[in-house]
């Protein structure tokens, strides 16, 4: 079959491998019909590489056909439309009884100190062969592809996989849909910001800023009721939104950037210098003095109020990043952050976006609608935010 495989940094192709099979008796084959590029998948072309190796499959935002399952998954049947969560999870032990999906016991990574296995992302996370393929062998199928009903296209769904629980989580972890009249600052409009705006509307929460440098990510945030920050026009962010907000600060800020923010050009050199490294000299320097790019981070907390919550749905990789201790205790903040626990959100946002309304907006987010054949130049056009890409949807 078809997939698209890693071959170095930012260097990804569409190459021959080999089909997947029923490997044990709660997997599952998925016919992909739908794929999709997340931001996610960006640290994989750049700043995670010494984490791949070559002919690895990407991506882990996918739905499809079920075309065989094992014997011991009960709850599909081939012919069925199921969505996928990037997270895999087998419903059943101690994590998952308590909704932490994300921290699965079953499919942790626990000779590298992770959560649970993810589809299409490095040996950190399990080396599971991901989406952006013909098909996909689904592990515990038994517990985690959600069935959809017919009634509308593939796009309405395929974000049930990850971006939208990530961004309904990020703001559910603010706590604001309880507090009326509250203020949210979402930081970096790329999809999950995006869709953290909308979500926020949805729970309503009644004032939203969203924070960004590219003008198609500013004007379609506008479109959808947010107030927005141009990072290009002023010096202070966190400065500019306590000053919208009274001089309070913002109640909640959603962190939907992560590790590869602009605005620290030494991080952002000291991040590349250590990609450069033979792999395992890079995973350590990763691992034991890596640091991110914390500008979006930052800004965040320097814009919430006192008392108030930021929550990161942004990917940090670093263990040595330096953090503003000094005002996080002295503001009180919260923080609250983590992998997305999928499968806790999907009844709610099932129902919400299988209604007669895209009352989200989910069929009109991506912007590239290509076949899977040109995923190559999908990723650079993504990465440099060209041609106005916000999303790319692919097409195997």
């Amino acid at each position: 079959m078809r997939a698209l495989t890693w071959h170095g940094k930012q260097d990804v192709r569409i190459t021959d491998v080999p089909d997947p099979t029923i490997e044990q008796p709660t997997d599952a084959i998925i016919r992909v019909t739908s794929t999709a590029i997340c931001g996610s998948d960006l640290h994989l072309y750049g700043v995670l590489a010494p984490y791949l190796s070559r002919g690895d499959v990407l991506g882990h935002e996918f739905m499809g056909i079920v075309e065989e399952v094992g014997p011991a998954v009960a709850n599909l049947s081939v012919g069925d439309r199921v969505v996928v969560p990037f997270t895999i999870s087998c419903g059943r032990c101690w994590m998952c009884e308590r909704q932490l999906f994300a921290q699965c016991e079953t499919t942790q990574v626990v000779e590298k100190g992770k959560g649970a296995s993810l589809f299409g992302y490095t040996s950190l996370y399990g080396s599971v062969p991901g989406g952006q393929a013909e098909r996909v062998r689904v592990p515990h199928a038994d517990f985690g592809p959600v069935v959809l009903p017919k009634e509308h296209d593939d796009e309405r769904y395929l974000y049930l996989s990850d971006i939208l629980p990530t961004s309904w989580q990020a703001v559910q972890y603010t706590g604001l849909q309880d507090e009326p009249g509250s203020t949210l600052a979402v930081i970096g409009l790329g999809p999950v910001g995006q869709l953290a705006l909308r979500s926020a509307r949805q729970m309503g929460i009644g004032r939203v800023i969203g924070v960004d440098l590219v003008d198609e990510r500013l004007e379609l945030a506008r479109a959808h009721g947010a107030e927005v920050v141009d990072l290009r026009e002023v010096k202070d962010v966190a400065a500019t939104i306590v000053d919208m907000t009274d001089g309070r600060g913002a109640d909640a800020t959603v962190d939907a950037v992560g590790m590869e923010a602009h605005g620290n050009t030494v991080a952002e050199k000291v991040i590349a210098a250590a990609g450069r490294l033979p792999g395992p000299l890079a995973r350590t320097a990763i691992e034991k003095a890596g640091i991110d790019r914390l500008d979006g981070l930052r800004t965040a907390i320097s814009a919430t109020r006192r008392g108030g919550t930021v929550s990161i749905s942004g990917v940090y990789g670093g263990m040595a990043d330096p953090m503003p201790m000094l005002e996080m205790f002295d503001k009180g903040l919260e923080l609250r952050m983590g992998q997305c626990h999928v499968k806790r959100w999907t009844d709610e946002l099932l129902a919400l976006v299988s209604g007669a309304d895209d009352v989200l907006g989910l069929e009109s987010l991506a912007t590239h609608r290509l076949p899977l054949e040109e995923a190559p130049a999908a990723y650079e056009t993504f990465q440099k935010k060209e041609d106005g890409c916000i999303k790319v949807v692919l097409t195997p």
